[in-house]
């Protein structure tokens, strides 16, 4: 999995859940998104899948799924790089 894909879902989430004043640096790739991480929550996951489909093409199925791809940028790329079309 590449450095430039990590630095798009990064700009990604930014961009996707409006997230004013962070760049993609500040963004710790193997801290949890959700909790004690970026304390993301139900709300903004959802608007995650929806930009994860839009902006890479890939379709997060069910929730055990997501549990597992939103626990961190590092997880996200690699499920993008494992299922992108």
């Amino acid at each position: 999995m590449s450095e430039e894909l990590i630095q798009k879902v990064k700009q990604m989430i930014i961009e996707s859940l409006r997230i004013e004043g962070m760049s993609p640096d500040e963004i710790d790739t193997d801290a949890p998104l959700f909790g004690e991480g970026l304390g993301l929550d139900s709300i903004d996951a959802l608007q995650l899948v929806v930009a994860m489909e839009k902006d890479f093409g890939v379709v997060v199925p069910d929730a055990a799924t997501g549990t597992k791809v939103f626990a961190s940028v590092r997880s996200m790329a690699d499920y993008i790089a494992e299922h992108k079309k």
